[in-house]
Order: structure tokens, then C-alpha cells, then sequence
């Protein structure tokens, strides 16, 4: 079955469709059931763990306005941000002291609070020590002249300053003024955020023993096919796709439907020791979730559609923060990885990435690296004339 796009000014609708053009129909996946629409409406959500003590949004568009932290501030591509941003400065960056702004906020073109920047406060010893200039005002918003409750498109921000502070012995909980954007790296504009949402609607239906047939993805496919998006070879490639289904691009293991929904264990999960015992009931993550094969950075916008999966929720935690690379690439980097026996004699036995952040075997295992080197040079002989002590 093939379908044609309407195609008038970027409408993404079926040809002499009715209604009005809409260049983001989510209707090309309205045949998905409720739980998989939920599922994938979430993933175009920006949704910060530990949203509240930093003053983000949570569960709303990539699309919105984000907040930059100062330290970051020259890494950001703020141009990007279509529907704009806000600098977050902590007290002791804006502060050289109690009621003594520092001189590198006096500059022209530096954050200025109350206009392009808000200062979060998250303890009370912050609070008490650099406290708010005598004018400051909590944060708050309005719209059309009134004072609304939530952030909505057309509402305005005034005031210059946030409360996000914990409980402490007899000081109570302070969360005062309202959420000021979304986390930076998360920012996804309309477009790439729909078209990522399509990519994990079309591998929805590709699960292992899901409820679905290709034919009715034909409207998603037409909309992948046009933006070059619809090629398999590629998915493969990056291991999104193994043997015509969905899979995690890092364990390359096939992803059956049921994973989507079903709440993760760990009892199978060596690499994890104990943490099912850990986490038990405690843990509300789904067995596949959300992946990035690029990690979400500040210094450029990696949410979109060459960029996310579906993927298991332990291989997620696996990762980190750390790009997955998947066999085929390795392959063509060509960098090989072996044991050195005692006679000297090599035997290969996978391919690593230039960086050596991964090693893949010829059938997909993978060894990850989990921190940086430590030891200096000296500490590392001195290592090696005790383990040679000891032989």
C-alpha cells in the first residue's frame, strides 16, 4: 500500500485529506494502541530527573524555553533555541559577597538578572549568606496583564530570583516561583522532535511478536520516505534494526513489544550485581525505554530522528553518557583489540573504538569503559614492581 503526502506548504497529511494542513499529523500513528501513543508521546517530552530542585519543567515539549547554566553558557548553541532561553546563576557565581554583585556582571553583554537570567537558590546557607538584593522579587509570571500559576505560550516572566531549597534540621522546605524552562540538552525544535516520534512510532510496530503489520505503518513510512529517513540498511547499520525487527543498539539483543510496557528486573543482569535488590519497587522504568545513540549534550542539539531508539533500560544505564558505537562501525574503523599470552603471541578477539570508550566482538558483545585513567606515571611502575614482587 503506498500513500501520498498532501505536501502544501510541508503538510505531512494524506493527499485530498480533510481538515486543515498540519505539517506534524501524530494521526499517522493513530492506529497504535493507547499504551504505545502514551509511550511515545513521553519520549517527546523533556523530562530531567530531579526536575524540581533545579527549577526545570518537567514532562512538557522539547520545543520550550530552556535554561542554560551559567558554567555553560559558552558551550550552548543559544541561537537554537527557538522559543528562547534563560541563564540559571547560582548565588556564589553572581555574588562576591552579601550585597556585592561581582564585576564580570557590570559588563555589557553579561546575564542580566531579572531580564535574560534568575538566581537559584537550593540551600538555606545560601540563602542566609548572599541573600537577595533588598528590590529582588520572587519570580513570577503574567499574562495579558493578570498573574497566571503555569508557564504557557504568550506568559512573561518578571522578578529576579527562585527558591529551590531543601529541608534542613528545624528549616523547612522553600519551593517558591515557578518552573523557568526545560533542561538545555533535552531542546528539541517541533520538527525534530515529530520526526523522532516517527522513527519510534515505525520501530513500535517492528517489536518481535507486537500487535501490528507493516501495512498499517504505510502513512509513517510515506513520511519517513520523504525526509530520507526510511532506510533499513542504515538502521541496521547502526543496530537499530536486526533481522527485519527492533533492537537495542547496544546489546544488539531483538526487542519484544511486551518490553515496552512490562516494569524492568535485574535478575538477569550480572554486570548489575545486587541492584535488583537495590531498586525493588522502587523503580518505576520500563524494560525498554528512550535511547540516544549520541549522548544529550549542552554544546549541540542531539534530539532528532538519526538519533534515538528504542533500547533496554539496563544497556541505558550501561552507557552513560557515552556514545554507542555499534559493530558495523567499529568494523570500518578498523582499530582491532587482543590478549598478549605469555609467549607473546596475539590473539584478536574484537574491534574497538578509536577513543577505546568500546569494544565490540565479531558477534556483538560489549566491554565498556567505565572511568578514565588515575595513576601517574610513577604510581603505575611502582604498581607493576609490586605485581612483579608477587610472580
Amino acid at each position: 500500500m503506498t500513500v501520498n503526502l498532501c505536501g502544501y506548504n510541508g503538510c505531512r497529511k494524506e493527499r485530498r485529506h480533510a481538515g486543515p494542513h498540519d505539517p506534524h499529523p501524530s494521526q499517522a500513528w493513530a492506529f497504535l494502541r493507547d499504551v504505545d501513543r502514551n509511550k511515545i508521546t513521553k519520549a517527546g517530552f523533556a523530562t530531567p530527573r530531579g526536575g524540581q530542585k533545579g527549577a526545570y519543567q518537567n514532562h512538557v515539549l522539547r520545543s520550550n524555553t530552556v535554561i542554560v547554566p551559567y558554567e555553560h553558557l559558552k558551550a550552548v548553541p543559544l541561537d537554537d533555541f527557538q522559543n528562547g532561553y534563560v541563564i540559571r546563576l547560582f548565588p556564589e557565581q553572581y555574588f562576591k559577597k552579601a550585597g556585592k554583585v561581582k564585576k564580570a556582571f557590570k559588563k555589557s553583554g553579561a546575564p542580566v538578572v531579572g531580564e535574560d537570567a534568575f538566581i537559584l537558590y537550593r540551600t538555606h546557607s545560601q540563602f542566609d549568606e548572599l541573600p537577595p538584593l533588598a528590590d529582588w522579587q520572587l519570580r513570577w509570571l503574567e499574562m495579558d496583564g493578570e498573574r497566571v500559576s503555569k508557564r504557557k505560550p504568550g506568559a512573561v516572566d518578571y522578578g529576579e530570583y527562585v527558591l529551590r531549597i531543601a529541608a534542613r534540621g528545624s528549616k523547612p522546605r522553600r519551593v517558591e516561583g515557578p518552573p523557568q524552562g526545560i533542561f538545555a540538552p533535552e531542546y528539541a525544535n517541533a520538527e525534530a522532535n515529530y520526526m523522532a516520534k516517527c522513527v519510534l512510532a515505525w520501530l513500535t510496530v517492528h517489536t518481535v511478536d507486537g500487535p501490528y503489520v507493516a501495512a498499517q505503518a504505510a502513512w509513517l513510512a510515506a513520511i519517513l520516505q520523504d525526509e530520507g529517513l526510511l532506510d533499513i540498511n542504515e538502521w541496521a547499520r547502526l543496530g537499530l534494526i536486526r533481522a527485519g525487527h527492533t533492537a537495542c543498539p547496544l546489546c544488539m539483543g531483538l526487542i519484544r513489544y511486551e518490553e515496552l510496557h512490562n516494569q524492568v528486573e535485574f535478575d538477569d543482569e550480572n554486570s548489575l550485581l545486587n541492584a535488583s535488590e537495590q531498586v525493588f519497587d522502587a523503580t518505576r522504568s520500563t524494560v525498554v525505554n528512550l535511547f540516544h545513540l549520541d549522548p544529550l549534550v549542552y554544546s549541540k542539539i542531539e534530539h532528532g530522528p538519526r538519533n534515538v531508539a528504542w533500547g533496554h533500560a539496563t544497556c541505558n544505564t550501561k552507557l552513560g553518557q557515552r556514545k554507542c558505537y555499534s559493530l558495523h562501525e567499529l568494523i570500518e574503523d578498523g582499530t582491532k583489540v587482543g590478549a598478549v599470552d605469555d609467549d607473546g603471541n596475539v590473539q584478536t578477539f574484537g574491534w574497538s573504538s578509536s577513543n577505546l570508550e568500546m569494544i565490540r566482538s565479531p558477534r556483538g558483545a560489549v566491554w565498556i569503559r567505565v572511568s578514565e585513567d588515575r595513576l601517574t606515571e610513577e604510581e603505575q611502575g611502582d604498581l607493576f614492581d609490586l605485581l612483579n614482587e608477587g610472580l
